[in-house]
């Protein structure tokens, strides 16, 4: 796992400062403390900052084919490199390393952008051909490995992130009312935006060819959720077939110079991939997990559960209330974007765990949710769908206390009130955006603290999603699963969760159930095989039985969540959360209603109960003031404070191609 960042001249070739790189590598520096490598040529200029888990003495990047013609630096891990050697090797290419890297720019050389349907991994490439002067980018299927890039003065700058970028004189931070609308509504930017307006986000599945000064953006691969399997088949057949491509995606996950370790939060999917692991290998396996002060978010007693039962050897970090609003500038500086919630705190706090004992790479059972129906959203929407039918039905609305059990034990008007809100377009059923309608309903009600008041409907947001074509057609539950994936997993739970959180401490997250073969099988499931009823991951539970302890694979999904104004509002509160919402800060913004906004501080700080939205508000708020006082106010002071790279491998280029 690495951070890539480089500078391409669009119209004339002229020096690209050997110190600017270094600069714009100092940013990256969590991504990879092991290496940094710069290539600069008149045209170009690329940087590598490595985190060595491949190959940990010989490769280190700028990485080049054997003329030299082609120069890559890169961030991630195809784990079918294995495969992929000999056939490179056929081919007549000589190999100077043990990695990955040097197999991918051998396949580009051979077969253009097309090698990338040869990949299996988590990446994000960077290829500058000399010859052509062109730059290849690409991103992974799932959009695991993040990818910025923006054009400054005559020249293409891009990067693993965005403060790399903000290191490149010139290129400043603005916050983009209209994403941050979006953000809010949506819960994430949908690429190519982000959060900054003019910086560009490439899309997961799709590359980007610079060459003679333009940028063409094309998808290579695509979610397909249109074909269903004969749900009147032997499942037995096809549990056999998800077993083993489950077991060979964890397998090869554990490629790697260095050793593997593995989180457990306790539930189904990550207790799955860690018992295969133990059942399939012989390796020492060390786990990770979160443990709560809260008990309305702690799952310690599954998870040591799991440990005993599979006797890894165990850890845990604690988690608090005053550790998440002590952690979090640094999880919105790692992150670069506003989130509505803190669950991302302590996943940072959990890879600071993991690099505390030496490792560097763990699997993680993130994708399942989204691939076998997991979340409540999907069960809601097959309620609201049955309820839809007879929409004055007073039995159908009983089972959304399946979902939400504590419903029943409200008073009569708060079981009103939810049977209401509920209840909302429950006859728009055709709608594309049916099932996140609740959702994104519920986030523009926070529009309210944004000034401007925007003025885009839930309809004018909803169509910044891509809709492939004859989705009208797709099944409900493929409809939502789709959703899901676009604008959840990869924008927010596989970045701002994710590789974010993982790499602040470099350290790598793997994702089995996101191999692209475990991804385009599960899309083709009969919703039934994915959600029995209102049973959630059906096949999943089907593995689960035969590895894991019934109280596991029985156990009903429970969301990730952690407390958000607790953790804010507390006798131990940091100061920073009094000065970002402090009247004088919102009016430098200039992005929220101070007004709104302080009394919605007041209510917390005076320890009233706040709604659900109320909860998001104060994460969304309170982040986007930290990325505007990080990124826009302040960046140059923390720019000066990082500094640049030091020990730098530089490769320099004449203008003619050859070394100098």
């Amino acid at each position: 796992m690495c951070g890539i960042t480089g500078i391409v001249n669009l119209e004339r070739p002229e020096p690209i400062g050997e110190e600017t790189l270094r600069g714009m590598l100092g940013m990256l520096r969590h991504r990879g403390p092991d290496e940094f490598g710069i290539y600069a040529s008149p045209w170009a200029g690329l940087g590598s900052a490595r985190l060595s888990i491949l190959d940990l003495s010989g490769g280190q990047q700028p990485i080049s084919n054997e003329d030299q013609s082609l120069w890559i630096v890169y961030n991630g891990e195809v784990f079918n490199y294995v495969e992929l050697r000999p056939q490179v090797e056929a081919l007549g290419h000589r190999l100077t390393t043990h990695t990955d890297t040097e197999i991918i720019l051998h396949l580009y050389e051979e077969y253009g952008p097309a090698c990338l349907n040869l990949l299996n991994g988590q990446f994000a490439i960077a290829i500058w051909d000399e010859r052509e002067r062109s730059l290849f980018l690409a991103r992974d299927r799932m959009g695991i490995r993040p990818l910025f890039y923006a054009q400054k003065d005559g020249r293409f700058i891009f990067g693993s992130e965005v403060k790399a970028m903000l290191a490149y004189p010139g290129l400043k931070a603005e916050i983009d009312p209209a994403a941050l609308a979006q953000a809010f509504t949506l819960w994430s930017v949908q690429p190519p935006a982000s959060i900054f307006r003019g910086i560009h986000a490439l899309p997961p599945a799709h590359s980007l060819l610079l060459k003679d000064g333009r940028a063409e953006v094309t998808p290579y691969w695509a979610l397909d959720l249109s074909q269903e399997m004969d749900a009147d088949q032997p499942v037995g057949p096809v549990l056999e077939e998800f077993k083993q491509l489950l077991i060979d995606s964890t397998l090869i996950r554990l490629r790697a110079d260095v050793p593997v370790g593995a989180y457990l939060s306790g539930g189904l999917d990550s207790s799955l991939t860690t018992a295969v692991i133990r059942k399939y290998t012989q390796n020492h396996l060390e786990t990770f997990s979160i443990a709560f002060s809260d008990p309305q978010f702690d799952e310690s007693s599954f998870q040591r559960r799991m440990a005993e039962t599979l006797g890894t050897n165990h850890h845990v970090v604690y988690a608090t209330h005053e550790d998440i609003g002590r952690v979090f500038p640094e999880v919105i500086w790692h992150a670069e974007t506003p989130v509505l919630r803190t669950a991302p705190a302590p996943m940072f706090l959990l890879s600071g765990l993991v690099r505390e004992h030496n490792m560097k790479v763990v699997i993680t059972g993130e994708g399942a949710d989204e691939l076998l129906g997991g979340y409540d959203i999907f069960k809601e929407m097959l309620v609201r769908r049955f309820w839809a039918r007879n929409p004055d039905s007073e039995l159908r609305p009983r089972l959304l206390t399946r979902l939400y059990p504590d419903i029943a034990g409200m008073s009569a008007p708060g079981r009103a009130y939810l049977k209401a809100f509920f209840k909302k377009d429950i006859t728009r059923t055709d709608w594309p955006f049916y099932s996140h309608a609740i959702r994104w309903s519920n986030g523009q009600r926070l529009l309210r603290f944004l000034q401007p008041l925007p003025a885009a409907s839930l309809e004018e947001q909803a169509a910044a999603v891509p809709l492939p074509a004859g989705f009208d057609r797709w099944s409900p539950l493929a409809k939502a699963q789709y959703l899901e994936m676009v604008t959840f997993l990869s924008p927010y739970l596989l970045s701002s969760q994710g590789d974010r959180m993982g790499m602040g401490h470099s350290v790598e997250g793997r994702f089995p159930f996101l191999d692209y073969r475990v991804v385009e099988f599960c899309n083709r499931l009969p919703a039934q095989w994915k959600m029995y009823g209102l049973t959630e991951k059906w096949l999943l539970r089907q593995f689960g039985r035969e590895l894991l302890p019934e109280e596991i694979w029985r156990r009903v999904k429970r969301p990730y969540r952690a407390p958000i104004h607790r953790s804010f509002f507390n006798a131990d509160a940091p100061g920073y959360i009094q000065r970002a919402l402090s009247a004088d800060a919102l009016e430098e913004s200039g992005l929220f209603n101070p007004l709104a906004v302080q009394q919605l501080a007041r209510k917390a700080a005076n320890g009233a109960a706040l709604s659900e939205v109320d909860d998001m508000a104060v994460a969304g708020i309170l982040s986007t003031q930290l990325v505007y006082d990080l990124f826009v106010r302040n960046f140059s002071t923390r720019l000066a404070g990082l500094g640049t790279a030091e020990r730098v491998k530089v490769i320099h280029r004449s203008a003619e191609g050859s070394p100098s």
